[in-house]
């Protein structure tokens, strides 16, 4: 039997999602009692104390994950060299989550080419941090080759499936046997919504494999609202 880790990009619920959440509690609380799985953007931009990640891995059920974004200070400021102590502190936050704590994502910047060398350094470092599931959203071709594929297979990487696909020159090569799908709205990122069939593909997708599917069409309020319409199509 297969998992998916079924959420959104935050769990702020919107106006016209809230009929779905019903009950008492924070936001979260409520959320979790719908989804599985939640991804924190917001520790991309900015740190969250300890205290505060320990609160939220209170707040959930016991079969709940969070995917925790790394900081832009280690890949679109640093881009993944000198990392040391930018990477200590993270793990010294999120790692508060405990079991909770799913996934680290990886999502770095277009321009950040392939440096073979830096890759690997960075990678073994962040794997010899984190035994749970990394996935990388590279968006620069460089990191769709098959030296690239090779390195994330080696450290047990997972590449993450993206829509729109930005800088993906081909089709998508996994690298582990797991999956995790960031869905940022097409054709207007962060804003539009998907139709039936594209979800309906999706769900077909998930079925066959263990993954995460999250939902970063935020912007517009359609991220809560499609995760909903694909939870009731896997039959979750």
């Amino acid at each position: 039997m297969t998992l998916t880790r079924l959420g959104c990009a935050g769990w702020s619920i919107s106006r016209e999602a809230a009929p779905s959440f019903t009950g008492s509690g924070s936001h979260l609380e409520r959320y979790a009692a719908v989804f599985n799985a939640v991804e924190i953007n917001s520790s991309f931009y900015r740190p969250h104390q300890p205290q505060t990640y320990a609160r939220w891995a209170d707040s959930v059920p016991a079969d709940f994950r969070f995917s925790v974004k790394l900081p832009r200070s280690i890949t679109h400021e640093r881009r993944l060299q000198d990392i040391a102590a930018p990477l200590t502190q993270f793990i010294a936050e999120a790692g508060t989550l405990g079991d909770k704590l799913g996934c680290v994502l990886v999502q770095l910047p277009p321009s950040l080419a392939l440096d073979a060398a830096v890759a690997d350094e960075f990678l073994q470092r962040l794997r010899g941090q984190f035994d749970r599931m990394l996935a990388v959203e590279a968006r620069h071709p460089g990191w769709f080759s098959e030296d690239a594929s090779a390195l994330l297979q080696r450290h047990r990487i997972t590449r993450v499936i993206a829509d729109p696909p930005v800088g993906q020159p081909g089709p998508y090569v996994p690298t582990t046997d797991d999956g995790y799908v960031r869905l940022h709205g097409s054709p207007r990122t962060y804003y539009s919504s998907y139709d039936e069939a594209y979800l309906a593909s999706v769900a077909t997708w998930l079925a066959e494999r263990d993954a995460w599917c999250i939902f970063d069409n935020t912007a517009s309020g359609a991220a809560m609202l499609n995760a909903l319409q694909l939870r009731s199509a896997l039959g979750l």
